[in-house]
C-alpha cells in the first residue's frame, strides 16, 4: 500500500494562497498604522494578483510543461 497526498484542484490551491496572502498583507498593513480602507484595497488587489499567478503558473512539477 502506497500512501500519497490527496489531489487538490489548482483553483482551490490558488484561492487558499490568495486568502493567506491577503490576510498576511491586511494585518501587516494594519500593524504599521495604514488606514483600514487603504489596507483593504491594496490587500484585495494583491490577493487577486496572487490568485491569478498561482492559477496560471502554479504547477506541481515544472518539468510537466514540455
Amino acid at each position: 500500500m502506497h500512501l500519497r497526498m490527496p489531489s487538490i484542484d489548482r483553483g482551490v490551491q490558488s484561492f487558499l494562497w490568495a486568502v493567506v496572502f491577503f490576510l498576511f498583507l491586511y494585518f501587516g498593513m494594519l500593524a504599521i498604522a495604514i488606514s483600514k480602507s487603504t489596507a483593504l484595497v491594496l490587500s484585495l488587489v494583491a490577493g487577486f494578483v496572487v490568485f491569478l499567478f498561482v492559477r496560471t503558473r502554479g504547477d506541481a512539477d515544472p518539468r510537466d510543461r514540455r
